[in-house]
């Protein structure tokens, strides 16, 4: 397949430059995969739209502040670095704006006088190295939320909150898994009366996630690895889901890919791992059963996997309709025309 084949025009107007004023009000468009039905609801109706017995699993990474700015203490150019994740040496992987011009051996100085060096280069990203060493105690002090580039605005004291899920536990992740961000204390509270269970797993959200796709066809994109973990009391329980019937939900496209990443068969491995999974369609899923997930940009390995799960389980016998990426593409379009918000601080799509 192309690239191009997952494109739509999205109008600028539509894309979410702030979350809703209070966490949970956003719309729901619900696709059923068993009748090729489209509804329009809200994610705090969840509670009503999910079967008792069935299973929510979340990813409860956190969000690093790792947005860093800095200056060259030569020049006093100014630099600004995104840290991906620390490498066994101590050294941090990175984004960094116009990373032709940062070279091995170029000195910075960041927020609160710590300086830093790259040490070395891979690709186009930078290896960073802080004297004295950086922790994540330093990054809250110092750090600026990682807010994505359509999101044209600087970051303010209120995405420090927004921009992180209510059950973020583990630091590492360098952009939100936006999914999550829909939920309350209260809703999930009241998805547990109802008998929806809960789960969490760890998948650090990194360039796998976000990376654009820059080959024509889609088979040859490479994804990135980004670490993930699943603890035994999550995985017996998944699995106990699982034998008795129970239908399994992900909270987003980064649990998709922890738990097919995982999945052994009839078991799920326990610990530390990563994965590099590619979702597209033609993919057989394996342990998920239904998607919630937001709206993701034209062309994106997200979307991709989106498109994959719509052509995934029961075909209904309806005129016209074809499962899969039409099916996502036009859903889209109608989000496009209802006036839905998309991407991270947008509204949510449910996929059963």
């Amino acid at each position: 397949m192309k690239t191009k084949d997952f494109f739509f025009d999205l109008p600028e107007k539509l894309i979410a430059q702030y979350p809703p004023e209070e966490r949970g009000r956003s719309r729901l468009m619900v696709l059923d995969r068993s009748t090729g039905g489209r509804t329009h609801r809200m994610v705090e109706d969840l509670p009503d739209i999910l079967e008792p017995g069935s299973l929510l699993v979340l990813n409860n990474s956190k969000v690093r502040k790792a947005r860093l700015p800095a200056r060259s203490p030569e020049t006093g150019a100014g630099a600004e670095f995104l840290l991906l994740n620390t490498l066994p040496s101590g050294v941090w992987k990175t984004m960094v704006r116009r990373a032709r011009r940062r070279r091995t051996g170029s000195r910075y100085v960041f927020d609160g006088g710590r300086e830093g060096e790259i040490v070395g280069e891979d690709g186009e990203f930078r290896l960073l190295r802080f004297d004295p060493p950086i922790d994540e105690h330093w990054l809250d002090l110092h750090g600026r939320m990682p807010l994505p580039p359509y999101i044209r605005r600087d970051d303010t004291g209120m995405d420090s909150e927004r921009y992180q899920t209510v059950y973020a536990r583990i630091p590492g992740s360098a952009a939100a898994p936006t999914a999550g961000l829909h939920f309350t204390s209260g809703l999930l509270e009241q998805l547990r009366q109802r008998g929806v269970e809960t789960a969490f797993v760890t998948l650090h959200v990194g360039l796998g996630t976000f990376l654009p796709v820059r080959s024509e066809n889609i088979e040859d994109h490479k994804m990135h690895e980004e670490a993930f973990s699943i603890d035994d009391e999550t995985a017996s329980r998944i699995e106990n889901v699982k034998a008795r019937g129970g239908k399994i939900t992900a909270v987003g496209t980064t649990s998709v890919r922890v738990l097919e990443s995982a999945w052994d068969g009839d078991r799920l491995r326990r610990g530390e791992g990563s994965t590099a999974i590619f979702i597209r369609p033609g993919y057989t899923f394996n342990l998920v059963d239904a998607l919630f997930t937001n709206f993701h940009t034209p062309e994106s390995t997200l979307l991709m996997l989106v498109s994959a799960f719509a052509a995934s389980g029961p075909r209904p016998e309806k005129a016209g309709f074809s499962p899969g990426r039409e099916w996502i593409l036009e859903s889209y379009e109608t989000a496009i025309r209802e006036a839905y918000r998309f991407f991270s601080y947008g509204d949510a799509m449910l996929i059963r």
